[in-house]
């Protein structure tokens, strides 16, 4: 029936001379049916070469980049060919709505065709039977495998099942069952996603007529880009552990991420091969096994998946044209729909940048941000996780949020699968207790936009998902943020003012000095990591391997909220070091918790002065900005801090660490880092070379709790203070 379906929807254009069947895509124009080891061309309405593209091992050819218009044929070996077709633009409309009027399962597996043809493996996973419906629908879309029947893959459907939602979970296009060939958040992914969102929406088991979109990570991520094309009907986003930019993940500071960023490329490279025995993704090729025609169709134009490693290889440089695409920050802008973000400042695989994206959702009044220390897991903590069902019951559901008792029975085995911590509950939460559906909503939206989470991990048991304390603010940045200074002295220390004397820090930079990670475990997720007792290995510099600063003991508390940078004068034994900058508060009982760090590529000092704030420095990291370190002299370069929301103690001591790149990072790793060997670097800290540390203080701010156990901060190792 579903085969039937998709054919059906194929223009009439496909059916090409040959035996080709040709298709014209959103700037694309991809091909099946093709011979195996010929190679097809793309010629234009006057008879003028496109492209010339060899045919995959499944007959399938894909060319992309075409501009859109009329009149393209296909030419194959033998000279004939095709039919006409025509490019669409990447306009988020298609032509004719009529293309969503599908019919999708009311429950299980299934497929849907988006406007080029192209068809969506997907499973739509009921609380309930159909016939109690119509449900609140959420869609979860990314290139994992959500479409999985046996279970969506690194998804949240079940919990989301639990809260009374139907779920179609939706496999994005050349990954698993669904057609089409992979390319990392091109603009057809985001164009796929509205035309899932706006078929969901016309299903009459879909309450209201509009459905919210779900995700942690690449499911939040998705989010943005979807978002971004204004689907008519979609009603909100909730992205959770997301990026602000592909770049502060994969290039921080202008070097590779050889650890996550890197694996997580090369997983998604191989998700996107033909699913066998051996390669794609597994559920996929157990489909065809079964007898899935469809699946095994769709496998076709696998085979063209874009390069992701070449690719990452290739663009390391800032090029606009080619990263702003892939950078929510340039474009979150456009979503105009309620939207509630939660991240956290240490997340392991993302990276702490996200915060950086809270004052660019400038087209939608309705918007809230929680973010607090953590891992990647933490944005589903019970305090994120009571406000994100607040959000979802007001503005998806349209009705009072009241957890059902069965959900709140269920919390601690919920935390348990996911963060491997029993005894986790949910908290009593103020607007659940409304009476109503509009006193919830009057009092959800009276709520400040932005709160932060303090010391999360330190309200309940040590590293239990609960904060010490919370603070709400109007906006991000916060309202008041002072840059606070301190400068690099004379034997290490951090002053107030810039040191009258001359003096300097040498030390010598050495990639093997430390572990590439300080986590010593194997399991990154709820077997160790995310749990209450990860396997931190977080090691001090050996004597001489880097350069650190300590503050006075701090006469009162401090609340750090924002980026940040350290601004150093800088001189080497080669023409181009990378560095890592580490903050971590050394405590009044000897013992020293990381907070945050900071990377550069020396060579990709210069700023960008028009993005660039004191506070939020923006590296250019474009080819023609990029320079060698002068030799023999002190050169001022910025170090920017990823973003933290931290309260330093009152007779803690703040420490800034400079060293070469790894031991700071559970799975973060810098396995190509300049120089090849050792160099040797020395810090000025003069009044002629004012080095220092300059932190986003907020005012009036004290701790009402004591100082956290340690360890005990999630997120944040802890380790005996060496000097």
């Amino acid at each position: 029936m579903l085969v039937v379906i998709a054919a059906a929807m194929l223009p009439a254009s496909a059916s090409a001379a040959n035996g080709l069947a040709v298709h014209g895509s959103v700037n694309q124009v991809y091909v099946t049916g093709a011979q195996p080891g010929t190679s097809l061309r793309l010629i234009d309405r006057k008879k003028r070469k496109v492209a010339t593209k060899p045919v995959g091992s499944l007959g399938g050819v894909l060319f992309r980049r075409v501009p859109a218009g009329k009149g393209y044929r296909v030419r194959a070996a033998d000279g004939s060919l095709s039919v006409k077709v025509g490019v669409m633009r990447d306009r988020s409309a298609p032509k004719d709505p009529a293309i969503y009027n599908q019919t999708l399962p009311a429950g299980g597996y299934g497929y849907m065709t988006t406007r080029d043809g192209t068809s969506l493996s997907l499973d739509v996973r009921m609380p309930g039977p159909a016939s109690d419906g119509p449900y609140p629908t959420l869609v979860e879309y990314s290139g994992y495998g959500y479409a999985n029947p046996a279970g969506a893959e690194s998804g949240i459907s079940q919990i989301l099942n639990l809260l009374g939602y139907a779920v179609v979970d939706v496999t994005m296009r050349g990954i698993g069952c669904s057609g089409g060939a992979f390319d990392y958040f091109e603009k057809l992914q985001s164009l796929d996603g509205y035309d899932v969102v706006e078929t969901t929406a016309r299903q009459p088991w879909v309450l209201n007529g509009k459905v919210g979109m779900a995700g942690v990570s690449y499911g939040g991520i998705s989010q943005l880009f979807v978002g971004a094309t204004r689907p008519p009907h979609l009603a909100a986003i909730t992205p959770l552990s997301v990026i602000d930019n592909t770049a502060t993940t994969l290039y921080p500071g202008g070097f590779l991420n050889t650890g996550f960023a890197l694996q997580w490329a090369q997983d998604r490279a191989d998700d996107s091969k033909p699913a066998s025995a051996t390669e794609g993704q597994g559920w996929a090729y157990k489909r065809i096994q079964e007898g899935d025609q469809l699946c095994k169709a769709n496998q076709t134009l696998h085979t063209a998946a874009a390069d992701l490693i070449s690719k990452v290889h290739h663009n390391r440089f800032y090029r606009p044209k080619v990263a702003n695409p892939l950078n929510p920050s340039t474009f979150v802008s456009q979503i105009n729909v309620p939207t509630f973000m939660a991240c956290q400042f240490e997340d392991e695989q993302t990276g702490g940048h996200c915060a950086n994206l809270a004052d660019r959702f400038t087209n939608t009044r309705r918007k809230w941000f929680t973010f607090t220390n953590g891992f990647h897991i933490d944005s589903l903590d019970p305090e994120t996780f009571n406000r994100w069902f607040d959000f979802l019951e007001l503005y998806v559901a349209g009705r009072r949020p009241q957890l059902s008792p069965l959900l709140k029975a269920s919390a601690g085995v919920i935390y348990q699968t996911a963060m491997g911590i029993n005894g986790v509950t949910l908290p009593d939460d103020p607007i659940q207790n409304q009476p109503t559906y509009a006193a919830a909503l009057s009092a959800f939206e009276a709520q400040p936009q932005v709160r932060v989470m303090f010391d999360n991990g330190a309200g309940g048991p040590p590293s239990y998902p609960y904060p010490g304390f919370q603070r709400d603010f109007s906006r991000f940045p916060i309202p008041g943020t002072r840059a606070r200074s301190w400068f690099f002295g004379p034997n290490g220390t951090l002053t107030g003012k810039a040191p009258k004397k001359g003096g300097s820090q040498s030390f010598t930079w050495n990639k093997t000095a430390r572990p590439s990670s300080d986590f010593a475990g194997t399991n990154t997720g709820g077997g160790d990591l995310w749990t209450d007792h990860p396997n931190f290995d977080w090691r001090q510099p050996p004597a001489g391997t880097a350069a650190s600063y300590l503050t006075p003991p701090l006469g009162a508390d401090t609340a750090i909220v924002g980026a940040g940078s350290v601004q150093a004068w800088i001189r080497a034994s080669v023409p181009d070091v990378d560095l890592q900058t580490t903050i971590s508060e050394v405590r009044p009982d000897g013992k020293e918790t990381y907070v945050q760090s900071g990377y550069l590529r020396t060579s990709l000092r210069a700023l960008d002065k028009r993005k660039s704030s004191p506070l939020e420095p923006v590296l250019s990291l474009r080819r023609d900005t990029a320079s060698k370190l002068p030799k023999g002299r002190f050169t001022k370069l910025v170090i920017p801090l990823y973003y933290e929301g931290h309260m330093y103690r009152a007779g803690s001591r703040i420490r800034v660490t400079i060293s070469s790149p790894n031991g700071d990072q559970p799975v973060w790793g810098f396995d190509e880092t300049v120089p090849q060997g050792t160099a040797q670097v020395r810090i000025a800290s003069n009044r002629k070379n004012p080095s220092r540390l300059v932190l986003p203080l907020i005012p009036g701010i004290s701790a009402p709790t004591p100082l956290p156990p340690c360890p005990g901060l999630r997120g944040e190792p802890c380790r005996t203070f060496s000097p």
